[in-house]
């Protein structure tokens, strides 16, 4: 198991840190820098042609371009996102990549009204080449304020 929770913090104080956890936990925060960002140059290059995002309140979407038009439609300057600490796992996937689960907090600077609200989400990283990808997404549990319970 490649995971590094809060259960494991004694443990990481005695091993050093997994490389395959260190490297999502980077990928993970480039991502989403840019999706903070709008930078959708930066996130058109980290996803495949081929990403199937899965969405529990919009379904699928098959496509890099739809991925993109819908973060600059509905995301930009509307929506930041921050993975909550300590909730991050990963798993080796041998002969693709890795997977990565944990929930993360979505808020709407401007509009407090809206609350953040928290969602739970698995990606799929596929290695090729020495090159990592994001090539499937399911992002579920939305709105219901996981951790702030």
């Amino acid at each position: 198991m490649y995971a590094q929770t809060s259960t494991q913090t004694e443990a990481q104080t005695r091993t050093p840190p997994d490389p395959l956890f260190q490297t999502i936990q980077s990928l993970d925060t480039k991502l989403f820098d840019a999706y903070n960002h709008c930078d959708l140059e930066t996130l058109g290059a980290m996803v495949s042609d081929d990403l199937e995002f899965y969405h529990d309140q919009t379904g699928l979407s098959v496509g890099k371009a739809p991925f993109l038009a819908a973060i600059k439609q509905n995301i930009c300057g509307k929506v930041q996102r921050e993975l909550l600490k300590d909730t991050l796992e990963v798993y080796p996937l041998k002969n693709y990549g890795a997977v990565e689960l944990g929930i993360h907090r979505f808020s709407h600077p401007g509009h407090p009204e809206n609350g953040p609200g928290d969602a739970r989400f698995i990606t799929l990283w596929q290695n090729k080449d020495g090159q990592w990808k994001v090539t499937r997404v399911i992002s579920y549990d939305h709105n219901h304020g996981l951790l702030a319970k």
